[in-house]
């Protein structure tokens, strides 16, 4: 005998699992998958024969189960707004789970136009957006905080570092320079590179002793950068994000070919404008590579 045969049910406000797939409009099997789930588990369960009985009121949940896992939710968030039943709650972390998959999407949409631009054979066009230009940049005591991070992780430590170091930058003489990250290596999904987040300051001497004190916290550090001539293009805000931001760095890279310039440093990301008050197309960074010629 099966477990949704007809059986002697041991509460009449009982269902087989039978009948409560056909009232929730699921299979057996998905109800045993949610069992096992544990997101949606039987009322009661025959010791004897193991068969599950479920409830006519669990229904509703059975349903959003089934609703919530179309939206390729994770199990672990299904089962909080589950748990968290009717109501603002529930409907607030939905609101949530799905602003971050909007926002994945969006990203991955994003990617996709990247590459479908690269393998077109339209660098070229893409490349010819940036006006790439050079400067002169002066010997520079820098304050450091370096971390290996992934791509996502990635703004929100560097809005932290900078801001971390511009406040330790009183403590230096000031911040004479414009912010920057520097990149040790690639930064993407799948590498963690390190990252140093950077801010030029006054006093080397308050540096070196700022960073005796907070080195080991923060993975600080102070060195003096040469003077240099950077290779840049300027961006906006909505440019900065990845990956919008590598045809920037790709841009740069094409003009130093066609210049006959080496990088002679580690690629870098000013950011010299208040990142807060900034609109999506004001310009707020620009992406350096220190050169020299060949």
């Amino acid at each position: 005998m099966t477990e949704d045969a007809v059986v002697d049910v041991p509460d009449r406000d009982l269902l087989t699992i039978g009948a409560f797939a056909a009232r929730a409009r699921l299979s057996a099997k998905a109800l045993r998958l949610y069992d096992r789930l544990e997101l949606l588990s039987p009322a009661h369960v025959d010791e004897a024969t193991g068969y599950r009985y479920y409830r006519a009121g669990q229904v509703e949940r059975a349903r959003l189960v089934a609703m919530l896992r179309q939206l390729d939710m994770p199990l672990a968030r299904i089962a909080e707004v589950v748990g968290a039943g009717d109501g603002p709650t529930a409907a607030e972390l939905l609101g949530t789970y799905w602003a971050d998959v909007e926002a994945r999407v969006a990203g991955q949409r994003t990617l996709a136009e990247y590459l479908r631009g690269r393998l077109s054979g339209r660098s070229s066009e893409m490349y010819q957006r940036f006006a790439i230009e050079t400067v002169d940049v002066p010997e520079q005591v820098v304050i450091t905080e370096k971390r290996h991070t992934l791509a996502d992780e990635l703004p929100a430590w560097i809005g932290a570092s900078l801001g971390r170091l511009e406040a330790a930058a009183r403590e230096c003489g000031g911040v004479s320079g414009v912010p920057y990250v520097a990149y040790h290596a690639e930064v993407s999904m799948e590498s963690d590179g390190p990252a140093e987040a950077c801010v030029p300051v006054a006093d080397e001497a308050a540096a070196r002793a700022w960073a005796e004190r907070h080195g080991r916290a923060w993975e600080t550090a102070v060195r003096v950068e040469p003077a240099q001539r950077l290779a840049y293009t300027r961006i906006t805000k909505a440019q900065v994000a990845h990956p919008q931001i590598l045809a920037a760095f790709e841009a740069v890279e094409e003009w130093m070919a066609a210049e006959g310039l080496t990088q002679a440093g580690l690629c870098r990301e000013l950011y010299f404008a208040d990142w807060e008050a900034a609109g999506a197309e004001d310009p707020v960074c620009d992406v350096a590579f220190p050169v020299s010629s060949r």
